[in-house]
């Protein structure tokens, strides 16, 4: 579902512009023209982000309703909007846990960014507070074999410390898993874990997300943004796909890791953050370093404690425990029955090389779920589900593909899109920046093709 955003403005034709702007984009959008309409719309619908009005006459103004949603929903994030705010204003909304001052007239640019942005933060602190309270995890660390055991021993070594981490492992592996519970078992637990995917991420757009931008920093800045290091402020970031990260911007990153002070783009006071950082690649990081594609400073500061992550071929041991774990996940995405996996289907499986390791093997069992009968899976249907994944792999068409060159293409754009949600785990601002696409692109073109969020 998509994130749920409320607007508390007293003017009409304000809130419907905001409305259409935020509906376009995807979100799920609710209204109210004043603060007690507000609060009580609030309890009900439980919204990701709001955009707040910081002076709405003749009721509350909008700090008095920040500080009540603040007491009663701590984890929403909230956005003030004024043409009138002073220094005082902004410093009380700022303590009070307002995440940004929205300056009006507003422009669309602006608040679909900032939005984006507060919209983003709130799902890491969904996530953390889903973790906290043993919610049961879509992809948690599955496996009870030697190679898994020994990740889990480095995993409660370092945890509890400050240090640096570097996880290595192939595309699929789980090294996001791994992450993440290094960070629950840090003392910055508390505090949502903010992720950052290097090679998702335009590499002139890059230095931005990392550590923000001030308002006209560049064409497009209309709006001050705050980067990933700022969000992770006394908490853990995760910087993934390390590797992919341009040499150009490498001393920046090397600077913030050495001296623990950053500035945003276009900024001139440096800001001082107190960030643990955690770092994966699936590059060979010391090639990298020798070939002169990343900087050997920057190697050593962020692998103080490396874990390597195990391929699926080598920890077979699991195998079992992982199809049992994704068949349930699956049938409940899928509203199904969980399916069985029959001795040779079983067979198949441990023979298959598992190129796209755990990652594939869920999207395999997934689709099992969804296509096959009723009745344990046999081998026959976990063969066909694997020459489908290698025809996906290789970008090919299918053997049996739909009549006419349209339909063709049209099924060929749905199967990348789900894909890219897929990796994107349900994220769909993650899922444009994979297909290098923005998410009002992406979500006409769902449209266009009959998809829904429940489809992918």
């Amino acid at each position: 579902m998509s994130a749920r955003v409320l607007i508390v403005d007293d003017e009409s034709n304000l809130r419907k512009m905001l409305r259409a702007l935020l509906e376009e984009e995807g979100y799920e959008v609710h209204e109210a023209e004043g603060g007690d309409a507000a609060l009580s719309l609030a309890a009900r619908v439980d919204p990701a982000v709001v955009l707040l009005d910081l002076v709405m006459p003749p009721g509350a103004d909008g700090i008095t309703v920040l500080e009540q949603l603040k007491l009663r929903l701590p984890d929403v994030v909230v956005v003030m909007m004024s043409g009138k705010a002073t220094l005082h204003d902004a410093v009380r909304a700022t303590r009070l846990g307002a995440f940004q001052f929205l300056e009006k007239p507003l422009t669309p640019e602006g608040v679909l960014t900032t939005v984006g942005a507060a919209a983003e933060l709130s799902e890491a602190r969904a996530e953390n507070r889903a973790l906290r309270a043993g919610a049961p995890q879509e992809y948690p660390i599955i496996g009870s074999s030697p190679a898994m055991e020994e990740v889990r021993r480095l995993i409660a070594q370092v945890g509890p410390t400050r240090s640096r981490v570097l996880i290595m492992g192939e595309s699929g592996t789980g090294k996001e898993l791994v992450a993440r519970a290094v960070h629950q078992v840090s003392p910055r637990a508390s505090r949502p874990m903010v992720t950052l995917n290097c090679a998702a991420v335009p590499r002139e757009l890059l230095e931005s997300e990392m550590f923000g931008h001030e308002r006209g920093a560049f064409t497009g800045a209309v709006a001050r943004r705050l980067g990933r290091f700022e969000l992770a402020d006394r908490s853990t970031l995760f910087l993934d796909e390390i590797g992919d990260m341009h040499v150009d911007l490498q001393p920046k990153l090397l600077r913030v890791l050495e001296s623990g002070t950053m500035e945003r783009v276009g900024g001139e006071t440096a800001k001082t953050v107190d960030v643990r950082v955690l770092a994966a690649t699936n590059k060979d990081l010391g090639r990298e370093v020798e070939e002169g594609r990343f900087r050997e400073e920057l190697f050593y500061r962020l692998s103080v404690f490396p874990i390597p992550v195990p391929p699926l071929r080598e920890r077979m041991d699991d195998l079992l425990d992982l199809v049992k774990h994704f068949a349930a996940v699956a049938a409940a995405r899928c509203a199904r029955t969980p399916r069985e996996f029959s001795t040779g289907a079983l067979r198949r499986m441990r023979e298959h090389e598992w190129p796209g390791n755990v990652r594939e093997l869920a999207n395999v069992v997934e689709r099992l779920t969804i296509v096959g009968a009723e009745g344990a899976v046999s081998e026959s249907e976990v063969a066909a589900a694997l020459k489908m994944a290698r025809v996906r792999r290789r970008g090919g068409a299918v053997d049996e593909a739909p009549a006419g060159l349209t339909a063709a293409l049209d099924a060929y754009e749905a199967d990348l899109i789900r894909r890219a949600i897929a990796d994107a785990e349900g994220n769909i601002a993650e899922a444009a920046r994979r297909l290098r696409t923005d998410r009002a692109n992406l979500y006409r073109r769902m449209r266009r093709l009959g998809m829904r969020r429940s489809d992918t």
